[in-house]
């Protein structure tokens, strides 16, 4: 793996390590964010905060050395970004205010819908394989 490929892997591996550690030390942040026919509102943030650390620390300290784990890592960053989007669509569709604000953002919280599939995309880099499948 080339350095550029080593570096995004380590930035990637890191956001999400920090995202998954923020879920813990700011849940109230992200509990508006929880669409309401969804149970368990607490129980679903920080079960995504663990998925988040486990799946970045995994992508930091195994992803470049170990490919197999690497490719399972981002393939679980993909699912978990899927897994997400109903919460991002409904800060979208009902401009849910978070971070303690009294509205939301309005139009960004549609811009931001798209940077699922940057963030989709960038794991995907990852996931696929790039070695040569043995004969």
């Amino acid at each position: 793996m080339g350095l550029i490929a080593r570096i995004g892997l380590w930035t990637m591996g890191a956001l999400y390590v920090v995202a998954g550690i923020n879920h813990f030390r700011d849940i109230d942040f992200y509990l508006p964010m929880m669409p309401k026919d969804l149970p368990a509102h607490r129980a679903l943030v920080e079960l995504s905060g663990v998925a988040e650390f486990a799946l970045g620390l995994t992508l930091l300290l195994l992803g470049a050395r170990a490919p197999r784990l690497r490719r399972w890592a981002a393939w679980g960053v993909i699912a978990l970004l899927i897994a997400i989007f109903p919460a991002n669509l409904n800060i979208a569709l009902n401009d849910v205010p978070i971070g303690g604000r009294d509205h939301g953002f309005g139009v960004w919280n549609w811009v931001r819908l798209p940077l699922q599939a940057v963030l989709i995309g960038w794991a995907w880099l990852y996931a696929r394989r790039s070695e040569p499948r043995p004969a």
